[in-house]
């Protein structure tokens, strides 16, 4: 694209295929979104059915953002090179593909293997989305946009709880992947219609594939050392891991954890030098480190990534404290959950008069502001026996700040990254949201098994049963992610403990709900983390 023409681009206004267009995207957007939370209500049915342990759980989540962190640098280049459009089309394709895999999964490998699937079309989808809405609407209709595009992202996640207890709760948890195969076929016809093609009017000679390695390599070992820290040992092995075939046995000098850690940081270190490299003798990179030197960009993504650190947090470890501890069916979950759904579509549509008044970078400030409330509010109100709806309230005060925060913080991000690299600062932008929230579901897995070992047995020194079974009970407890203590709940006196059953449930509840707070309290020290990045965010917008 010449000068010239991106000079007319600017100056244009939107049509009305345009505006079309945008819908399709956002929907298209939404329904990956919308995924990535959907599963969360859902998992303690998933794992009653087809009998997952905690980690099967957590890698049900965090694959699903794992790979689709590691593959958004290398597939915003590609959209960037052949066609947005493409990307888009191909993505919705993989996508559903992956969705109808996934529901006629019945074992824990075929539905990590389908989730994985569903990535690499989430990965195609995602960065298409922003960077063709970051070229085509510029000036005054940008920052509506992004608006539109940063609600779907906000409104989707929190309405995702909702969605997967209702669909888990009249038809079953499968309905939460094949929902997926009616909204993608209705995308994918409307998207030949409305979406116009794309490219970079930039392109340098060569792929970068070793920078592809480097990303997926580090990325991945990062993510998979936090999950499995608590069950493989945080430095001695407490366990054999078996990949592949290949064996890593309980009784090597170190665990498999640190040495993950490791490969994680050498990776990426070396994917910075491999990137500088290519920066220097001119050859194609699958990330632009030169976006870096813009302040709304640094700060932006880094305020990114701890919102959805501290957002899936809550989405990972509330649907399991609601329906283990506090006994809810699914769609009860999905109610409560839905207090976030409530509140971010509240403050989505109030975000524009509200950064009108504070401007985009305040928004985010007092968006963030409001997490860390809802945040803290959730784990001063669980108890084992709290009403669903006292739980909700803090949720919505969240879903408000989550609104605001994500309305405003995507056009902010990139407001100063020129439109031929679109491309490049949407994929990175979308990434660094990936890496936040895979590991805002590996912290938050990681935190509920470390310290579901100390609170269940303390809680269970009083229930009045032998220590051997109190310890068998713990372990069973913390292994099946609460799942235990709703088939006691279920049993009542019919089961193996007998007249004790009620007062183990009791316990078993009331250290669940420890554990759950301590889990939330992790999240809000990301979130208060991205606060402080968005102070620094709206001092380099100035």
């Amino acid at each position: 694209m010449t000068s010239r023409d991106q000079q007319t681009k600017d100056t244009r206004a939107p049509g009305r295929r345009d505006w079309l267009s945008l819908a399709v995207l956002s929907t298209g957007l939404g329904m990956i979104v919308l995924d990535g939370t959907i599963v969360g209500v859902a998992l303690p049915d998933i794992i009653a059915d087809i009998h997952l342990d905690l980690t099967d759980a957590q890698w049900v989540n965090s694959l699903y953002a794992v790979l689709l962190a590691a593959l958004l640098l290398s597939t915003g280049k590609l959209s960037d090179r052949l066609g947005r459009k493409l990307l888009f089309l191909i993505g919705i394709v993989v996508f559903v593909g992956g969705s109808v895999l996934a529901a006629m999964a019945d074992a824990a490998g075929p539905l990590i293997a389908a989730r994985a699937v569903q990535a690499v079309g989430a990965a195609f989808i995602m960065p298409s989305t922003l960077s063709t809405v970051n070229a085509t609407f510029r000036g005054k209709y940008r920052a509506a946009a992004f608006g539109v595009w940063g609600a779907v992202i906000s409104g989707a996640a929190a309405v995702g709880p909702l969605a997967g207890g209702a669909l888990t709760q009249w038809a079953s948890w499968h309905w939460i992947f094949l929902v997926n195969i009616p909204i993608g076929a209705l995308v994918f016809i409307a998207a030949l219609f409305t979406v116009r093609e794309t490219k970079s009017g930039t392109d340098r000679p060569g792929m970068d594939v070793d920078g592809a390695l480097l990303s997926a390599i580090g990325f991945g070992a990062l993510v998979f050392a936090v999950i499995e820290g608590p069950d493989l040992g945080w430095w001695k092995p407490k366990a054999d891991l078996t990949v592949f075939g290949w064996k890593w046995s309980e009784s090597a000098p170190v665990s498999a954890v640190p040495v993950a850690f490791a490969l994680a940081a050498v990776a990426l270190t070396l994917f910075v030098f491999w990137e500088r490299h290519r920066e220097r003798v001119q050859r194609s990179a699958i990330l632009d480190l030169g976006l870096f030197k813009f302040g709304t960009f640094s700060w932006g993504n880094l305020t990114a990534a701890m919102v959805a650190v501290g957002e899936f947090t809550i989405v990972f470890v509330l649907p399991l404290y609601l329906v283990n501890a506090l006994g809810l069916d699914v769609m009860g979950a999905g109610l409560v959950l839905a207090g976030m759904a409530v509140g971010a579509f509240m403050s989505g549509a109030a975000a524009r008069h509200v950064a009108a008044k504070f401007g985009a970078p305040g928004t985010v400030l007092i968006g963030l502001g409001l997490e860390v409330l809802g945040v803290a509010g959730v784990a001063l109100v669980l108890r084992p026996d709290s009403s669903g709806w006292v739980v909700a309230a803090p949720l919505v005060i969240y879903g408000l700040g989550l609104g605001l925060a994500s309305a405003q913080l995507t056009g902010t991000v990139l407001r100063d990254v020129p439109v031929e690299v679109s491309g490049q600062g949407s994929a990175t932008q979308s990434t660094v949201r990936q890496i936040g929230s895979a590991l805002g579901t590996a912290v938050a897995g990681a935190a509920l098994s470390v310290s579901l070992a100390f609170t269940l047995p303390a809680a269970l020194a009083g229930a009045g049963l032998p220590s051997a079974q109190a310890d068998q009970l713990a372990s069973a407890t913390r292994q099946s992610a609460g799942t235990t203590i709703t088939q006691l709940r279920a049993e009542g006196a019919a089961s193996k403990l007998g007249e004790h059953t009620d007062a183990a449930v009791h316990a078993l509840a009331s250290g669940f709900t420890d554990a759950t707070r301590f889990s939330m309290l992790v999240g809000l020290v990301f979130l208060a983390l991205g606060f402080v990045g968005a102070m620094q965010l709206r001092r380099a917008s100035k």
